[in-house]
């Protein structure tokens, strides 16, 4: 396989196709609205009840079927075409670097990956426009322009026809042009719209920093002006040691009346982001925050029960819920399952329990591995039942994938069951 050009080896790819030239004005076919009602018929004889079948699974679309054909392609060589993909960004839009981290190795895979996944769900609709809507928000952060989006959809497109090249033909261009002018062009309107109501980032000041643990500290920040957020969401954070590289941690309190704003931070092994507001932040010290994300909110519109899954750092954001739940006077069911692998690992236990002398509604179960030799999703089994309850998870991606799994078991359907996206808690992870 050819490995990427070198710096000066201007590679010769064929023109990008007309709707990169004109992101603004796109033709997709894929339809990011819903369908129109049908009229109603003229009026006649009153039809039979038809015979109850099962809705049948959705086709894809043509345009779906070769966009999942390509990336099932290159998907066993997914670092040379993210490596060629950079290459061809950096050797043709060189104005386009500075808006890249210096090391690009925390930040190789993230723009690809976030475009294929967007492609992969191009005939999901209120999906796709969820987290396109998100994606264009969170890159003005990054400096991200309208222009930008044409020469990543040329180099988007110069890569895959690279390394798909045995499938690779005039439809297959088509529907990924297609695919990446719908895309582009959700997340240029969204950022347009953002760009209205608030700002691309927030400076926050440092003003209390915890160590709980050695490798787990609490900071709180205050930032230069309102920030608006919702119990359970999460933001994007940057520091000043590692400019351009950016981290999700959740809020670990709803919102307060003094608009602090705290994290919980645990440092992990070559963690730049965590090491550094861990180990290298005091209070005075000045970060960056991105816009608030995340669906993991309380819906007050009912009075169902809350299962609360927090495993480590991941009780941050639960802490919050049972704040929000608390702040809005309700006194639903509110039972938090707090795991950790070691006694040591529970450190905000203290605050937990607190909670719960203050709020009979709630009750708090520590759930420690070593000593129970069982894991989170284990323990919930033995409670319960949990069919009249909302779940949320967070926490290590693997305690997510297992906990939905357990809460699905225990009858509790998929759309009351909320995380943040696995993709995010793992860039968290640094």
């Amino acid at each position: 396989m050819p490995e990427p050009p070198a710096p000066f080896d201007r590679p010769r790819l064929p023109e990008p196709p007309e709707p990169f030239q004109k992101p603004r004005s796109p033709e997709p076919p894929v339809s990011l609205q819903a369908p129109p009602v049908p009229e109603p018929g003229p009026s006649g004889p009153e039809p039979r009840l038809p015979v109850q079948r099962p809705a049948p699974t959705p086709q894809p679309s043509p345009d779906a079927v070769l966009i999942r054909r390509t990336m099932a392609e290159v998907g066993p060589v997914a670092d040379k075409v993210t490596s060629y993909f950079y290459a061809l960004l950096f050797v043709r839009h060189p104005d386009l670097r500075p808006l890249f981290p210096a090391a690009m190795d925390t930040q190789r895979d993230r723009l690809l990956k976030a475009l294929l996944t967007a492609a992969e769900h191009i005939d999901n609709t209120p999906v796709l426009v969820d987290y396109l809507q998100n994606l264009g928000r969170g890159h003005r952060k990054y400096g991200t322009r309208p222009e930008h989006y044409p020469a990543v959809g040329e180099c988007l497109i110069g890569s895959l026809s690279r390394f798909a090249s045995a499938i690779w033909d005039a439809e297959t261009e088509a529907a990924w042009v297609r695919a990446y002018t719908t895309i582009s062009q959700v997340m240029i309107d969204a950022a347009a719209a953002d760009e209205l109501r608030a700002p691309a980032w927030w400076y926050a000041e440092v003003v209390a920093h915890d160590l709980r643990t050695p490798d787990i500290a609490v900071i709180t920040v205050r930032p230069d002006q309102p920030y608006p957020f919702l119990a359970g969401q999460y933001t994007s954070l940057e520091t000043p040691w590692w400019p351009r590289i950016w981290r999700h941690y959740s809020f670990a309190s709803a919102p307060r009346s003094d608009g602090l704003l705290s994290f919980h931070v645990k440092a992990v092994p070559a963690g730049w982001v965590s090491n550094a507001l861990v180990h290298r932040a005091r209070p005075g010290d000045i970060i960056r925050l991105g816009p608030p994300a995340g669906s993991m909110t309380v819906d007050h519109t009912t009075d169902s029960g809350l299962l609360c899954l927090g495993g480590g750092t991941g009780i941050a954001p639960i802490k919050a819920l049972v704040e929000d739940v608390a702040e809005h006077g309700e006194r639903r069911p509110v039972e938090v399952f707090y795991g950790a692998r070691t006694d040591h690992d529970l450190y905000d236990i203290d605050t937990m329990l607190r909670l719960q002398q203050s709020h009979p509604w709630l009750a708090v179960r520590p759930v420690v591995d070593q000593r129970a030799h069982l894991h989170l999703p284990d323990a919930v089994r033995e409670y319960g039942p949990w069919n009249e309850y909302d779940a949320y998870l967070s926490g290590p991606p693997g305690m997510i994938r297992s906990g939905v799994d357990a809460l699905r078991a225990a009858g509790i359907p998929s759309d009351r069951i909320r995380h943040d996206s696995v993709e995010e808690l793992v860039a968290a992870g640094d």
